[in-house]
């Protein structure tokens, strides 16, 4: 670890820069390691860290760091300009190399259920978290290093992070939060000019990769694993100062610390969880890594690993090499997951709450909450002004139907909205006149047989009958549709393609994707060969089709 002279020597070499001087005006609150018990030693060793939520640790100096790309929008939240964004210092910062005068660096400990198992103390192994900001509008934002180097939660690993994952990772932040789903936001994504040895799919292929770094932000990155760790180690009293400060920083509406005040926070964290996982049913969204320690309280998608959007609509399929035999977090199984994962973090928060009745409650509201939202978002998905009880058996046939042939899920969505009632009552119009919108949300052109044809017509003319009980002028429906169902999305072919160019040292297709993916609902007929079907040649292309949990 750095020494505080080191530390030093960064603040003041920073301070001397001229276009520093919007970073140094950045307020850091950094009320995490004011009111939190510390770790401490400050070892930069792997070891347990007890009686502790986080441990002081400094970034690790690079030889090159350079700036690739950031997030206007993100940067605005902090009240950074583009000259600041575009700066040398910015990406010196944001690598790891220097420090801001306020900045307070630390990385947390928390523990966690991995693929449905107690895997004990996990932590920030290579994250570590700059402080706490807090911007012109009072609202507050961590600020976390990705790949910034070791910390004493890294177990046997080195800290550091790539360039193909970091590219996954900055670009999905983004793009899901123009999509409409709650999430993590990413600053910045930098290069360090330095090596990583990385296996990328565990295979005994190790290579040498591109080092880089994501600086990642949210009001919080506090986890389900927090409040595990703490609680399986018994340490009440840690628990109780985690939770306070939990209740008093992230959900100050919600009174002073009381059991009645984590009951309702508790019940507030079951209701964000269950609004998360419904847009990420609604978009095709499949996270790969649901354990325990990857959710967070806010109800914010976080740590971007093997993730993936559908292509063909397959409720089987998961993003993860390593889940490809067990298959635990398949799309399909991610509400389930969410809740069983709501109720270890029960188990650890129970003390807090001391009543089994209203902590049995909050988890089934999670399942109420999850079912209303998701039968509200159906709706908006197929144009209906409410979903109503005989909807449901609309929309589970018309799941066996995108299930019985590879049918692009993304795409068959958006074209539904251009099925249109016309002139001619839909019982009057031919199979083919019916499917014309949606064909091409198809893979495989010979599986399109007369009689999958036939039963999806069918399934149309009720669509359209279903459109017509409601009465609502299309333009309307097409909108409300197109609102729902996005054009585009992060492909991950498409992103594959972008770490390749990346990789030769053109970041254009990176700038090209932020651009693109800012506005997911919008035609951007310019940029139609986007919203395309899957290529080919990236059905099972490394990178392209399913991913390891390796950086």
């Amino acid at each position: 670890m750095k020494s505080t002279n080191t530390a030093e020597k960064m603040e003041s070499c920073l301070a001397l820069r001229p276009e520093a001087g919007a970073l140094n005006a950045m307020h850091f609150d950094n009320r995490f390691v004011r009111d939190l018990p510390a770790d401490p030693s400050t070892e930069n060793v792997p070891r347990q860290v007890q009686r502790a939520c986080y441990s002081r640790v400094l970034p690790t100096p690079v030889t090159a760091p350079k700036r690739v790309a950031y997030s206007p929008e993100v940067a605005e939240l902090l009240g950074l300009s583009e000259e600041t964004c575009r700066s040398e210092t910015f990406a010196e910062v944001f690598t790891g190399n220097r420090l801001l005068p306020d900045m307070a660096p630390y990385a947390t400990c928390y523990g966690g259920h991995q693929f449905g198992r107690w895997a004990g103390q996990l932590g920030d192994g290579r994250a570590i978290n700059l402080g706490e900001v807090v911007n012109d509008r009072g609202d507050r934002w961590t600020l976390q290093l990705k790949g910034a180097g070791p910390t004493p939660y890294r177990r046997m690993a080195d800290g550091l992070a790539v360039l193909r994952s970091s590219v996954r990772e900055f670009l999905a932040s983004e793009a899901m939060f123009h999509l409409g789903v709650p999430t993590t936001r990413a600053l910045s994504l930098t290069l360090t000019g330095e090596k990583v040895m990385r296996d990328m799919f565990y295979d005994g292929h190790p290579a040498w990769e591109q080092g880089a770094v994501v600086c990642r932000v949210a009001p919080s990155f506090t986890r389900f694993g927090h409040f595990q760790m703490v609680a399986a180690r018994k340490e009440m009293d840690v628990l109780k100062r985690l939770a306070e400060y939990t209740l008093r920083t992230d959900f100050p509406h919600l009174g002073e610390p009381s059991p009645e005040a984590y009951r309702r926070w508790f019940v507030e964290v079951c209701r964000k969880t269950a609004d998360m996982i419904a847009h990420w049913m609604r978009v095709g969204f499949v996270h790969g890594v649901m354990n325990t320690d990857n959710m967070s309280i806010l109800g914010l998608t976080i740590d971007y690993g093997p993730y993936g959007w559908l292509d063909d609509f397959d409720p089987g399929w998961t993003p993860n090499t390593t889940d490809a035999h067990s298959r635990r977090y398949t799309f399909g199984n991610q509400p389930a997951i969410a809740q069983w994962n709501l109720l270890q973090l029960a188990a650890a928060v129970y003390p807090l709450i001391g009543e089994q009745e209203p902590i049995q409650e909050a988890l089934d509201g999670y399942q109420q909450r999850f079912t209303e939202v998701w039968r509200n978002m159906r709706a908006e998905k197929l144009g209906l002004a409410a979903f109503e009880p005989a909807d449901e058996d609309l929309y589970q046939k018309l799941t066996s139907l995108l299930t019985a042939v590879e049918t692009d899920m993304t795409i068959f969505f958006r074209r539904l909205a251009d099925v249109s009632p016309g002139d001619t009552p839909p019982e009057d119009r031919s199979d083919d006149d019916l499917m014309r919108p949606i064909r091409d949300a198809y893979y495989r052109p010979e599986q399109l047989t007369p009689s999958f044809c036939r039963r999806t017509a069918d399934w149309l003319r009720r669509y359209l009958q279903r459109l017509e009980k409601d009465g609502r002028q299309e333009p309307a429906r097409r909108r409300r549709m197109n609102r729902a169902n996005p054009k585009y999305i992060l492909r991950n072919y498409m992103a594959q393609e972008a770490i390749e160019k990346a990789e030769q040292g053109d970041f254009s297709r990176i700038h090209e994707l932020l651009d693109l993916l800012r506005r997911p609902y919008d035609e951007q007929p310019e940029r139609a060969h986007f919203a395309a079907k899957r290529p080919d040649w990236a059905r099972d292309y490394p990178g392209a089709s399913m991913l390891s949990c390796s950086s």
